[in-house]
Formats: structure tokens, sequence, C-alpha cells
């Protein structure tokens, strides 16, 4: 998919899926869970601690298109640089998120054709976020700041889709749509941790279902 295929497919399905530092072993089922439950969207994160992050990176992009192919449009969470971009472009990622901004990261991505979603929280950093070429601006953490801070926000920048990352779960979601984001991104709401050690797929699956009917009810 081209960058702006990925972008309207953000601004379509509203909702990302976060998958930060799970087992090799258990990511296949968990992807499965996710498709089954309307996800359309993975976030797969670098893990920072890793001895090797770029190997574990590819195992786990890898692992989840062997499971579900192009069901799932797959990106890479919590790039901090360009070399950690280049990981995820070799990983075969199609957008990249950041908790951060930095300008040369998503000149990089544009440059590469990936979708570039960089994080920011203050109007100075969404605007320079936005001016570098960012396709949407993560807000994190959202939930720290709140409804109102969003709403703020949105006033003087309508024109920048925001997307909510911090406090999302299905009671929230459309809360947050309703104060102007253009989509959110949730991890442990969604991939359980109970659920995962005892492999309770069926349960992930029906909680990544609520989330996409969250969305779905709001635009009702």
């Amino acid at each position: 998919m081209t960058a702006q295929e990925v972008k309207n497919l953000f601004l379509e399905e509203k909702l990302v899926a976060i998958c930060r530092t799970l087992p090799t072993e258990k990511l296949g089922n968990v992807a499965k869970a996710l498709v089954k439950g309307g996800v359309k969207l993975l976030e797969i994160t670098i893990d920072q601690m890793a001895e090797d992050p770029e190997a574990v990176l590819k195992e786990a992009m890898q692992t989840v298109r062997d499971a579900v192919g192009d069901q799932l449009c797959l990106g890479c969470g919590t790039v901090l640089n360009c070399a950690q971009l280049q990981m995820a472009v070799n990983a075969g990622a199609e957008f990249y998120l950041s908790p951060n901004f930095k300008e040369d990261v998503v000149k990089m991505a544009k440059q590469l054709g990936l979708c570039a979603i960089p994080g920011a929280l203050t109007p100075t950093e969404v605007v320079a976020a936005w001016e570098a070429g960012a396709d949407i601006v993560k807000l994190f953490p959202a939930d720290d700041m709140g409804y109102h801070y969003i709403w703020n926000l949105k006033g003087p920048l309508p024109h920048i889709p925001l997307l909510a990352s911090g406090g999302v779960n299905p009671e929230t979601i459309p809360v947050y749509l309703d104060y102007g984001v253009a989509a959110v991104g949730t991890g442990v709401s969604i991939i359980n941790r109970d659920m995962l050690a005892a492999d309770d797929y069926e349960g992930i699956a029906a909680l990544a279902r609520k989330h996409v009917d969250a969305v779905k009810n709001f635009r009702k």
C-alpha cells in the first residue's frame, strides 16, 4: 500500500492495535484473533531493550504475515531515530509511529514511502510534525492531558489529524472521537495479558470486536 492508502485506512478504520514485546510464539494466534475481531491495522513496537532489536522485529513481523497474510496492515512503533526507521523498512513496515517527533525521521519516512505518524504533545510540536510532512500526528500521552486539552488543540488546528494513544478502550473511544481525534491506538485493552497467558485467543478476539464496534457505533 502507498503511504496515502495507509493514511486513508487509518482515517477510515480509526483504530490501530499495538503489540508491545509479546512472545513471538504467541504472535501468530494474536494476529488471527485481531483479524477475527475486525482489526485492520497492527503496530509492532521495537523492543528497545532487546540484544538485537532488528532481528526481533523482523521475526515478529514475519510471524504475523505467515499467520494472516495481508489481512493486517503492519507498521512499526516506538521508532526513535533514522536507524530504527531503517529497521522498520527492512522488516517490511508500511507505517511507523513514534512517541516523539524528529524531523529527520519524518522526512526519511516520506522519502521511503512510509506513512509517518510521529508523536507530539504541545501545539508547537504538533504543528512542527505536520509541517515536516507527518501524515497523522500521534498525541501522546493523550489520557494524561484529558479530553478538554484535545478540544482546545483542535480549535486552531482542525486540519491536522490526530491519533490519540493512552487510556483508549471501548468506553473512551467514542469520547476521543467526539472530541476530534481522527484515530486511536491501544494495546493492553485488546491484547489482555491475563488472556494472553491463558492462551485465550477467543477472549482477545472478543475484546478486539468491542473496540471495532465502538468505532462503528460512534459513526452511527
